[in-house]
């Protein structure tokens, strides 16, 4: 029967990265009801920026404190969780450090190394909770980040912390048992952190200790598996995504902003004298639609992008709207984008893969009017973003939706866009009347 903890380890690993696997299909599936755009140019610039922004994290010390702790974090986390591979070995097997016979004195080294790493990680993620909950900083303050997003930020610091109490504390026990020449228990690995956890579990009995010990091994790798699978429902999910999203994001200029094909199209035609535009090709198909409305006319990019955002709120807090106290927050626009998207996707998996209007939209139901109009169009959120995130991408293609659908735009931008369109300039003076100025008139 001893056959029953490696099997029972097995249907927790297949359960684990099983839904692991499904939630993954649903968000490519989501991302994919965005239209096609290419973004596969200048590979070598796009593996550049992913190394330095995702990998390198070069964005994230702009701001050196929240920086360095996210650094931190960010090593710490995955170094250690390099010993998911021995744990895993072990658990199917069942053997127990399989890696110390062959890796020797090395392996000393890591198991220590992981340990220092986990200790940072605990000190990093205590501070963020900190900054969060007493100092209350306020690009954490914002009315986007009540309710579930606070949570959510709270939620994962906790997680994290005892991810690492409950591998420090399986150290210290299995520390314990080495010392104790217990079978089973090899002398392996260095605890520079966990030995000041022992006096915890000093004293118990050989039976108490090991239950301790696989107790703290198992929920080791559940805790895992949980946190896992908890990403595609939480904001970490930039874990994974800031890879893909640093590679897709845009290489051109902030300052070059897409034409419409269609308009440039038709403007060609305008300027060009010898061209007949009633030999121009006619189709019954039904005129692509100017700009965003919804999730489905964006394309697959940008929703990779909402799926990406850490809701870290630099962008918010670097935009000048924002500042003067308008209702624009660059972050509550991705935010708005990803909770549309996982609505539209359910609806399209509900309706085999079609999109059956369910009387809402991104634009008035998510976001106003009012927001998309405060935007100055200045980039600095584009700027601000540390994984390359383009919330001013959604806000101007949302603005040619109204404008050139609905006939929606401020009075002011009306009247500019007459006097362009009548005068050639955005000032309400004929092309003649425009010198008298110079001439004292």
């Amino acid at each position: 029967m001893t056959f029953i903890p490696n099997l029972l380890f097995l249907i927790i690993l297949l359960l684990g990265v099983g839904f692991f696997i499904f939630n993954i299909k649903k968000l490519i599936s989501n991302i994919k009801i965005g239209k096609d755009i290419d973004r596969y140019d200048r590979k070598f610039l796009r593996w550049k920026n992913m190394t330095l922004l995702a990998l390198g994290q070069s964005k994230m010390i702009d701001r050196p404190i929240s920086g360095v702790l996210h650094l931190i974090v960010y090593v710490g986390f995955i170094l250690i969780n390099i010993e998911l591979i021995e744990i895993i070995i072990d658990g199917l097997i069942g053997t127990h450090r399989v890696f110390a016979p062959y890796m020797g004195s090395f392996y000393n080294f890591l198991i220590a190394t992981f340990e220092i790493l986990a200790f940072l990680v605990v000190i990093a993620v205590i501070i963020f909770w900190i900054r969060r909950n007493f100092i209350r900083i306020k690009r954490f303050m914002n009315p986007e980040m009540k309710g579930w997003p606070k949570y959510d930020a709270d939620f994962i610091l906790y997680f994290e912390i005892i991810l690492m109490f409950l591998f420090l504390s399986m150290n210290a026990t299995d520390s314990l048992l080495q010392e104790l020449n217990v079978s089973n228990y090899p002398k392996a690995g260095a605890f520079p952190v966990s030995v000041y956890l022992k006096p915890l579990y000093d004293g118990l009995s050989f039976s108490n200790l090991i239950f301790l010990e696989r107790t703290f091994w198992w929920l080791h790798i559940i805790g895992i598996l949980l946190f896992a699978n908890y990403l595609y429902y939480s904001k970490h999910l930039h874990i994974l995504l800031a890879f893909p999203n640093t590679f897709y994001a845009n290489l051109e200029p902030k300052g070059k902003f897409v034409n419409n094909s269609n308009v440039t199209k038709e403007v060609k035609m305008m300027l060009d004298p010898d061209t007949d535009p009633f030999s121009a090709s006619t189709s019954n198909s039904i005129p692509e639609k100017f700009g965003v409305s919804d999730v489905v006319d964006m394309n697959w990019v940008q929703l990779l992008n909402a799926y990406s955002c850490t809701e870290c709120g630099r962008c918010t807090s670097e935009c000048p709207a924002n500042q003067t106290g308008k209702k624009l927050s660059p972050r509550k626009i991705m935010m708005d984008t990803r909770d549309r998207l996982v609505e539209v996707g359910e609806n399209y998996r509900k309706n085999k893969k079609k999109h059956i209007p369910d009387g809402k939209e991104l634009l008035n139901d998510y976001i106003t009017k009012e927001e998309l109009w405060a935007c100055t169009s200045c980039n600095a959120c584009v700027e601000a973003c540390p994984i390359g995130i383009d919330p001013l991408s959604i806000i101007m293609d949302m603005r040619q939706y109204l404008v050139m659908e609905k006939s929606s735009a401020p009075g002011d931008l009306n009247n500019m866009m007459g006097n362009i369109e009548n005068n050639g300039a955005p000032w309400p003076f004929n092309n003649q009347d425009r010198l008298l100025w110079a001439k004292g008139n």
